[in-house]
């Protein structure tokens, strides 16, 4: 009986809203923050040192972005910060896109546009939406002033490893260098988001999309996304423009250029045998 109530709730605000909806644009403005594990073994670097670095790397994966949406299509594109300034020689370190960069999706054509720029070097990956199957869950709860409802999938995505930089341990270059051409191990991961009826669009932040109203919130692995704001019929209307700049290429040519330049860059930053000096490791992945 519960079920049945929660579903013809939802059938309630879905027509309710399509009614309202006929013709409106939107801007949400989520952000992002990431757990990350990381370990240092070190006789250069206190507990203090260690301490300031970590929280150095957590601020630097939380990011804000806006999604500008209307029924159709969205733009989603991080919002630029000035940097800090350096303050008695402390380094700053940095993570993520570029100001440039602009994530275009289409959900009636099914095709997204990346525009990013990546090592110094734009790219425009087009590709297709890939379907998602989402599984409509009972449970609910509110965002702000938004009745939410659960969904969840399952998707295969590279198991968490951890890599090793040092320059102390011939043992781990060794091993790296045996195992650098093993297949990647893949792992079922549960994601799970949060959509409103209220905001009838099936689209959501980043790849987010296909449910029955707009996506709130998402934990996908180490990953948060939560709306913190929604603008409805904004006053200065809203261009949803594709992004044209860059090298095209589809999302697997991309992922193909990117792992080359990941092993490359190991490649050069790997241990050299009989050297010393001090080593850190991040768990990465999710």
């Amino acid at each position: 009986m519960k079920n049945l109530s929660i579903l013809f709730s939802l059938l309630f605000i879905l027509v309710a809203s399509s009614v309202l909806a006929q013709d409106f644009q939107g801007v949400a403005t989520y952000r992002t923050q990431r757990k990350i594990d990381i370990k240092m073994d070190s006789t250069k670097m206190n507990d203090a040192m260690q301490t300031k670095m970590i929280e150095m790397m957590k601020k630097g994966f939380q990011k804000t972005y806006t999604l500008t949406f209307d029924k159709t299509s969205s733009l989603y594109k991080q919002e630029v910060e000035l940097d800090k300034p350096q303050v008695g020689g402390e380094m700053t370190m940095s993570f993520g896109n570029s100001g440039d960069d602009v994530f275009y999706k289409n959900i009636k054509d099914k095709n997204y546009v990346d525009q990013k720029e990546t090592m110094g070097k734009k790219f425009l990956i087009k590709d297709s939406i890939t379907t998602i199957e989402w599984k409509l869950e009972t449970d609910t709860k509110h965002i702000g002033e938004y009745t939410c409802f659960k969904a969840t999938y399952i998707k295969q995505v590279p198991k968490r490893k951890k890599i090793n930089f040092s320059s102390n341990s011939n043992k781990k270059t060794e091993e790296a260098d045996e195992n650098k051409d093993e297949a990647v191990e893949m792992e079922d991961r549960i994601i799970t988001a949060w959509y409103t009826p209220q905001i009838p669009v099936s689209n959501g932040p980043a790849k987010y999309q296909g449910l029955p109203g707009l996506i709130l919130e998402v934990h996908d692995g180490t990953l948060t996304v939560i709306c913190s704001q929604i603008i409805i019929n904004p006053e200065e209307k809203v261009e949803i423009v594709e992004p044209t700049k860059g090298k095209e290429v589809n999302q697997k040519e991309y992922n193909d250029i990117m792992d080359k330049k990941t092993k490359e860059m190991m490649e050069r930053y790997a241990p050299r045998k009989g050297g010393k000096g001090e080593s850190f490791s991040i768990t990465i992945g999710g």
